[in-house]
């Protein structure tokens, strides 16, 4: 092959060589420095830009964008000479390309360390509880401080997160019995308010369920007493406004007579001195013919049955007034006492006395 053609090619070569090399396109929220014979001449900012080939010197490009960095767990103590594992994630953005690239070796290894250091510092001022719930103050505290450090170099720290706190295990299981003797207390101070509710809302019904029970028996009562008045009275005006026969009276007063003897308790039993002339008083009256009344003027006469009934009854009072004498006899039985004379008049002398003035 012809030298002068081999040349020629090599001399094309270069050319186009050095105009790849004189031309440099930076994209969009990038930038890349220019060194000029060592030394810095300049930062190349997005889209086309030319520099002189051989004698300009063009950086690798750098992020303007914001960054996220994910820290390692680092371990720290804390005021109460407690180790926890805390995980951070740092959000920055390089402000000055040329302060990130000669102001600092590697800005992404300082910003760790800084933030490592910073950490340390802020938490070792603060317990363990106070750790666990002061996580905003933590990230304020670890902002200012690097956002300070960094702000020669280039670059802006927007936030920082404390992504996790580790306490050591032994710590994890206290903190678990703690959280689960709280709420066994919650529980039992629940169920203490609850049954105290109860308590007193069943004692409330018992109080007002005794008061209606005890108003209700008040008005029973009442009424009762009323019901009775009023019987009394209607009785007592009926035998007032019919004027009974004082054989009546005596046939009453023997109705009441047998009730004495009831119950099994009831072994001795007193009869007083008149029962002898209520009961003659008694006889009397069923063998005798009543009078006739306009009231029973009209009546139908008695059938043979009322004839029986009525010699049943004279009977009844007769063997009533055997039984009697033999009470009164003093060979009589034991168990009949004869009563003494009773100083208020009885009822066979009002009987007599009424006799006598009629």
């Amino acid at each position: 092959m012809d030298p002068l053609l081999l040349v020629g090619l090599f001399v094309i070569l270069f050319a186009v060589f050095t105009v790849l090399k004189a031309v440099r396109i930076v994209p969009q929220a990038r930038a890349r420095n220019v060194e000029r014979l060592g030394r810095y001449h300049r930062t190349l900012k997005p889209g086309l830009n030319f520099v002189i080939p051989y004698v300009d010197r063009v950086y690798p490009m750098i992020d303007l964008r914001e960054q996220v960095v994910s820290f390692r767990p680092q371990p720290v103590i804390t005021e109460d000479n407690l180790v926890v594992e805390i995980d951070t994630v740092l959000y920055f953005q390089v402000t000055d390309p040329r302060a990130a690239a000669y102001e600092i070796a590697n800005y992404i290894q300082a910003i760790e360390q800084l933030t490592v250091t910073t950490m340390r510092n802020v938490i070792g001022s603060m317990d363990l509880e106070k750790t666990l719930t002061s996580r905003d103050t933590i990230n304020s505290q670890l902002r200012g401080v690097l956002d300070e450090a960094t702000g020669k170099w280039g670059i802006r720290v927007n936030r920082v997160e404390v992504k996790a706190i580790d306490p050591p295990k032994t710590i994890k299981d206290a903190m678990e019995k703690q959280m689960r003797a709280e709420r066994d207390k919650r529980a039992a101070i629940l169920n203490a308010e609850g049954q105290r509710q109860s308590q007193i809302l069943t004692a409330e019904g018992d109080k007002q369920s005794r008061i209606l029970r005890a108003e209700g028996q008040r008005s029973a009562a009442i009424l009762e007493a009323e019901g009775q008045s009023r019987a009394i009275d209607q009785v007592f005006q009926a035998v007032h406004r019919n004027d009974p026969d004082p054989k009546l009276l005596a046939y009453q007063y023997l109705q009441v007579l047998p009730q004495l003897a009831q119950g099994s308790g009831n072994t001795f039993w007193v009869i007083p001195s008149e029962v002898t002339s209520a009961l003659q008083g008694v006889s009397k009256a069923f063998t005798e013919a009543l009078p006739q009344s306009p009231a029973t003027r009209d009546e139908v006469p008695h059938s043979a049955e009322m004839d029986a009934e009525i010699a049943r009854a004279s009977e009844a009072a007769a063997e009533a007034v055997a039984d009697a004498q033999e009470a009164e006899s003093p060979n009589g039985p034991r168990q009949l006492t004869q009563a003494a004379p009773d100083p208020f008049p009885t009822l066979a002398e009002e009987q007599d006395r009424s006799r006598q003035e009629r």
